[in-house]
């Protein structure tokens, strides 16, 4: 097959979970290309292409590291192709890590991706049921509560303060769009600062306060889905403990959390089990939950990582899986045609 993913730049592109899937896509003979939400390019009187980054075919990486020191070395190939002539293009962009000035680059990924699902690509996760969960946060609220933490999305100082009242005094606060930790606060009666906090966050746009959760202080535990299951090699599951630093109540790596072996526990499968039929329905292929205990605090449905900390917690390398799973919805695809749409393609199993 030929696949193509796209992040935020194919310069800026890290050792994580998109190239431990890239790396192993081309292990297994595939084409793989890769490309930043900013290498789309069209024309009305023209059809879309991309311009795509690819090793060269005397390449033999041994890791995903080693992929993409080749990715961003001399002897990397780019090229012009016509999307129709892809069979994958798989969406992977972190909109919430792009640069200051970089605004354009936000929805790119997922509105051009919609163009190429009309091309008769699969778009994994399918292209509109990303459009729809975009602002994961707000997507998560769509989830039932009885699985969830109490919240409140405002931009009201007023409310916020209601909020913080009627949970003995302790919450958390964080932008509704943002990722990695970055702009969350837990507040509690002793903070000082809180009406400076909450005018600086509703100046960036809407806040979520959130029940504080005391099992935190455990850390919180990443399981990865896909077509709405947990990920399993080897009676192994996807799924991994992040904990906190001293002093710090984040479990983000980005903010010096740690990983450690997480069972798989029946509070965590519960969650599942309410979350998947959501997932299957919306065509969203690969998922992460963040759960703390038997609460799911956060979802992130646009490029959910943690496979490139397996292998430190003793867990599989589970890349072949994903590979597995794209190839046999290719298979269906050649059978059926567009008798399957992509959004029931994007999570058939």
């Amino acid at each position: 097959m030929k696949i193509c993913f796209v992040v935020n730049s194919v310069e800026s592109e890290k050792s994580g979970t998109t190239a431990f899937i890239m790396h192993e896509a081309r292990k297994r003979n595939h084409e793989v290309y890769a490309m930043g939400v900013g290498d789309f390019s069209f024309t009305n009187d023209q059809e879309l292409a991309v311009i795509a980054t690819s090793l060269p075919k005397n390449a033999s990486p041994k890791t995903a590291r080693d992929f993409i020191d080749v990715l961003h070395s001399e002897k990397a190939k780019k090229q012009k192709i016509l999307v129709k002539e892809l069979d994958v293009l798989f969406i992977r962009n972190n909109p919430t890590e792009e640069a200051e000035g970089r605004n354009w680059a936000e929805h790119s990924g997922v509105a051009f991706g919609r163009m190429v699902q009309k091309e008769g690509v699969l778009v994994l996760n399918d292209a509109y049921g990303l459009s729809d969960a975009f602002i994961d946060k707000l997507y998560f609220e769509e989830l039932p509560s009885s699985i969830k933490p109490a919240s409140l999305i405002s931009r009201s100082k007023e409310d916020i303060l209601e909020f913080f009242e009627n949970h003995k005094k302790k919450m958390v606060l964080k932008p509704l769009e943002g990722s990695g930790g970055r702009g969350v606060y837990l507040i509690d009666k002793n903070e000082k600062n809180l009406n400076q906090i909450i005018e600086n966050l509703a100046a960036q746009g809407y806040i979520i306060a959130q029940e504080f959760l005391p099992a935190v202080k455990d850390g919180d535990v990443r399981v990865l889905l896909m077509n709405g299951r947990v990920m399993e090699k080897d009676g192994k599951f996807g799924v991994i403990r992040r904990v906190s630093g001293e002093g710090e109540f984040r479990s983000n790596i980005s903010q010096g959390a740690t990983t450690e072996f997480s069972e798989y526990t029946d509070d965590m499968r519960k969650i599942v089990d309410i979350v998947a039929p959501k997932l299957i329905r919306d065509g969203l292929f690969f998922v992460g939950l963040d759960i703390v205990k038997d609460k799911l605090i956060e979802i992130n449905v646009l490029s959910p990582g943690g496979m490139d900390s397996f292998p430190v917690v003793g867990l599989p390398d589970f890349s072949d899986v994903v590979v597995k799973a794209i190839e046999r919805k290719l298979e269906y695809k050649k059978n059926y045609g567009d008798k399957i749409s992509n959004r029931e393609l994007a999570t058939m199993e």
